[in-house]
């Protein structure tokens, strides 16, 4: 499932609201409201991770700045 997708928001809403629902009902210290708030949190980082472009290798910035280079060549079989 793509984080991108409705579905995806839909079970982050309601994984929000499930420990909004469980903090009231066993207190805001408790072990259950803590994991609750862990799905949320665990949830909102893989959209975060998603969304960020990794860094382009020092081999890849060589190629792009030497187009021409012989380490540039692509061989196809």
């Amino acid at each position: 499932m793509s984080v991108d997708s409705k579905e995806f928001h839909d079970k982050l809403e309601k994984a929000r609201v499930d420990a909004r629902s469980i903090c009231a009902e066993k207190g805001d210290s408790s072990p259950e409201c803590a994991a609750a708030w862990d799905v949320v949190e665990e949830m909102q980082a893989e959209v975060s991770h998603q969304h960020q472009t990794p860094e382009k290798s020092s081999f890849d910035q060589y190629v792009e700045d030497n187009p021409d280079a012989p380490e540039a060549r692509i061989y196809e079989d």
